[in-house]
């Protein structure tokens, strides 16, 4: 089968060659894990079950978790571990399942879904970087709960110099309406614990405050100031940031207080980081764990 799950639409069969985001038609992990740092409806009390898929469909020169999206690190799993892994991972306790960097996988996460649907009791969170086509996304109406995804930019220049994603906006924009066409309005269950829903992320970069603003007006107009937006501020200079002007520094504190101006202004409902989470701290371990 020829690859056209993403933007790229590469027409590679990836048992045989590999496309632009370098995976093969084999699931690949690099952690399994309970996190206790997604926002709080998620992580909730014991943790959110992340699985951290290797490979992305984008090339960001900055990515915090670049040794497992773009150099690869990780594990082949079967389809079947893959599902004993949710399974593990729901019986240690996760308030769901979090599928991070999912959407090179789509087709062959169709099928494995389909499959676990019936004995999982917890949701399962699509965690994405919204590079993505709306009808791959169609497809998994009824198989996810919660999407998770990364809204990075507005203006198309960046998203191709930082992330080489052409039509950034225009592709993203369109896979998170479709996203919130298909969970409607967040529910919670009584502990305030997300069991369906959209949460958008947001990370503020250096200098790109206007594009951040821009952001943060279309969601308001768009989808409405209900929508949940998890405003984040840990940007930190890593992998190949030093070689991007202006990106080769932390987030100046006055940048980030401009843009959470423009967040309260508009009345968003979510969350806003401190400063602080700028950390290798919260970055995981890749280290096959869990596999």
């Amino acid at each position: 089968m020829l690859c056209r799950a993403c933007p790229f639409e590469c027409d590679v069969d990836r048992s045989a060659a590999l496309g632009v985001c370098r995976a093969s038609d084999r699931f690949e992990i690099s952690l399994a894990q309970l996190h206790h740092w997604e926002e709080p409806p998620i992580s909730g009390t014991r943790g959110s079950g992340t699985i951290f898929f290797s490979h992305c469909n984008l090339r960001c020169k900055f990515c915090q978790n670049y040794d497992i999206s773009q150099l690869g690190r990780g594990r082949e799993v079967s389809p079947e571990r893959l599902q004993a892994i949710m399974l593990e991972l729901e019986q240690q306790g996760a308030h769901n399942i979090n599928l991070v960097s999912p959407t090179h996988y789509s087709e062959q996460l169709l099928s494995v879904l389909e499959k676990v649907r019936a004995r999982l009791k917890i949701p399962i969170v699509w965690n994405s970087n919204a590079y993505e086509k709306a009808e791959t996304l169609a497809r998994f109406e009824g198989l996810v709960h919660i999407y998770l995804p990364d809204l990075k930019y507005h203006c198309d220049e960046s998203a191709r110099r930082y992330s080489s994603a052409p039509d950034y906006f225009r592709f993203a924009s369109a896979a998170i309406t479709e996203m919130k066409r298909q969970v409607g309005q967040n529910r919670y269950d009584e502990h305030g614990f997300i069991q369906k829903g959209l949460i958008i992320r947001h990370l503020v970069l250096p200098g790109h405050t206007e594009d951040s603003k821009k952001i943060l007006a279309w969601i308001h107009e768009d989808l409405g100031p209900q929508t949940t937006v998890s405003l984040m501020a840990q940007y930190y200079p890593v992998y190949h940031a030093a070689e991007l002007p202006g990106m080769n520094r932390r987030l100046p504190t006055g940048e980030y207080e401009d843009v959470r101006r423009c967040f309260d202004e508009l009345g968003f409902e979510g969350f806003a980081q401190e400063p602080s989470s700028a950390s290798r701290d919260y970055t995981p371990d890749f280290n096959g764990r869990g596999v």
